[in-house]
């Protein structure tokens, strides 16, 4: 009858199964966390860009205003043009970081289940010769 060690088995699935996953998700959740609050701060900058033209153009009263608040407007969409690439800079930097980590846990797995693919290769080997020369 083959004796299984309990403790050994209970530590191969936590390295080979469960500590990679809490990994990713961790990875996961800070990815989406970050890319959450990228989100809600260029919002938040659209929305406060929005509300103050509105307040500007409620303040046109004469031809003189309109013509101010209408130059304005260029510089606004100048700023917004600039503020969107930069957004869209931050969210592509965000998935690359995502995609880089991501990779690397992979690789670290694939190594730990390499080693203990090769730990479980020799015991079972060690465990075989042991049961030949007793038999």
């Amino acid at each position: 009858m083959q004796n299984f060690d309990t403790n050994q088995i209970t530590e191969q699935f936590e390295s080979m199964f469960f500590a990679p996953a809490r990994a990713y998700a961790a990875l996961s959740v800070d990815y989406t966390e970050k890319l959450v609050n990228a989100q809600l701060d260029a919002g938040k900058a659209y929305s406060d860009t929005s509300l103050a033209q509105l307040r500007n153009l409620m303040n046109v009263k004469d031809a003189e205003g309109l013509r101010e608040y209408m130059e304005g407007q260029q510089q606004v969409a100048k700023d917004l043009t600039e503020r969107l690439k930069g957004d869209a800079e931050k969210v592509v930097a965000l998935q690359q970081d995502f995609v880089k980590d991501s990779q690397k846990l992979t690789e670290e797995n694939a190594k730990q289940t390499q080693k203990a693919a090769e730990s479980n290769v020799k015991q079972a080997t060690d465990t075989a010769a042991k049961t030949a020369k007793q038999a």
